[in-house]
């Protein structure tokens, strides 16, 4: 019974020095690799998605406005419609004139409440895609100089006609009017 009992230890002591040994072994044929790199993204492709100035026009029967500023980014109108039938209506080139495709997204249009919209009607025409409120999805493509890169805006506000026994406001009605384009890049 002793006899088995020392050989048992020693089994057991040779297979711990061969596990030691293993370890060892193996650290001395491991190895740690490491990848190190640095990218650079070029400058070339630029994003220039933009109203252009020189395009604005004034639609044909239009009152003239009594304001208006044009940037790149905005544009910003002041205009008195003073009759039934009486309208604004200007339109302007959007243009891609940078390397990477976009796409408008949304457009997010002020709303016009129940009394407003009787007697006025706002309308924003993104390339002939007739719009009158806040949509998402859109999904309509402004490719770069490769083909056509731009889009004509027409905006429309409309004093509306007033039905039979219907009564212009007692005073006049200021409209604060905005539209938001909003463009991503294409996928």
């Amino acid at each position: 019974m002793q006899k088995q009992k020392n050989i048992q230890l020693i089994v057991i002591g040779i297979l711990a020095f061969a596990v030691l040994f293993m370890s060892i072994g193996f650290a001395a044929y491991s190895q740690v690799l490491n990848i190190n790199g640095m990218a650079t993204v070029g400058s070339g492709n630029k994003w220039s998605v933009h109203f252009n100035p020189d395009t604005y026009q004034l639609g044909e029967g239009s009152v003239e406005e009594n304001s208006k500023t044009i940037t790149d980014d905005s544009i910003s109108y002041n205009v008195t419609l003073s009759n039934p039938g009486d309208f604004y209506l200007f339109q302007i080139d959007v243009v891609n004139d940078g390397q990477i495709n976009a796409v408008l997204d949304s457009i997010n249009m002020s709303n016009l409440s129940a009394e407003e919209s009787m007697y006025v009607s706002y309308e924003v025409d993104y390339d002939d895609l007739e719009l009158y409120a806040s949509e998402d999805n859109i999904n309509a493509a402004l490719p770069f100089a490769t083909g056509v890169n731009r889009k004509v805006v027409k905006v429309r506000v409309s004093y509306n006609e007033l039905d039979d026994g219907k009564l212009p406001p007692a005073e006049p009605i200021q409209l604060n009017l905005s539209a938001s384009l909003n463009f991503s890049q294409s996928q």
